[in-house]
């Protein structure tokens, strides 16, 4: 957002622009800052979890796992290209947990990232239920998670959750480093959903992500075994975050003073 907004009117054709007030950027920065990472991330959740839950309440039935893994993947991927630059684009509050840990996110944001996602798919999944047909709905139970329906399948999905989350959250970190960051990393970030999803899919669902789960939950009023798709993915998110920083960034750090 640029400076220029909170210069008056009446500015308009002089020959040297007022500078903005001291006021005038604390407003700025405190939005650029709090508020829009916010917005960024409860619409890019609203539109994540759109589309995630109509690709599975339209799936057509011969295309089994494909259509759902390549929804989710292709609309994670432009949506990290989109909105990358105004909040990280976490859409998760697992990878919020990691960025939070690995010191790519402040602690007092974490909380207000996790709300606005939340929100973001409680939108997303409230959309889909309003544009679809009642039975198309409520077959697909709303794309809520309903691999798991026994307890003996419990120990296997919160497994591969956690793996799943591990490899997404990976590529992830990954391919957004600066040294290894390329046009294509959002769409790295995307496949790797895309392949765990057609990988996972009829041991876990899989979801990998909290607010992807919750949406259509509340939507469908299902909750069988939902806690499995918050530990699978929010454990993984705190791996990943502490290994990077206990490991990979510690050595980083120490590889630099050495220099």
């Amino acid at each position: 957002i640029s400076v220029e907004v909170a210069m008056c009117d009446s500015d308009f054709g002089n020959d040297q622009a007022k500078e903005p007030s001291v006021g005038d950027r604390w407003r700025v920065s405190w939005y650029q800052r709090l508020v829009q990472p916010c917005l960024a991330e409860l619409l890019g959740s609203a539109f994540f979890v759109f589309i995630g839950c109509m690709s599975v309440i339209e799936n057509v039935t011969n295309m089994g796992l494909l259509q759902p893994a390549l929804a989710h993947g292709l609309a994670l991927g432009i949506l990290i290209a989109i909105l990358e630059n105004i909040s990280g684009a976490h859409l998760n509050p697992a990878a919020s947990l990691m960025a939070m840990l690995s010191g790519g996110l402040t602690l007092m944001m974490l909380v207000p990232y996790w709300i606005s996602q939340l929100l973001g798919g409680l939108i997303g999944a409230a959309l889909a239920k309003v544009v679809s047909p009642a039975e198309r709905f409520w077959n697909a139970s709303g794309a809520a998670f309903v691999t798991v329906q026994e307890q003996g399948q419990v120990v296997r999905a919160l497994v591969a959750e956690v793996i799943l989350t591990v490899l997404v959250l990976i590529v992830c970190t990954g391919t957004t480093k600066r040294r290894t960051t390329r046009p294509v990393a959002p769409f790295c970030t995307g496949l790797s959903v895309t392949i765990a999803i057609l990988a996972g899919g009829n041991v876990s669902g899989p979801c990998m992500n909290p607010a992807r789960a919750f949406g259509p939950a509340v939507m469908a009023n299902y909750w069988g075994f939902h806690w499995i798709y918050w530990l699978g993915p929010l454990l993984a998110g705190l791996l990943v975050g502490l290994f990077i920083r206990f490991f990979i960034y510690r050595k980083s750090h120490q590889s630099l003073k050495g220099q």
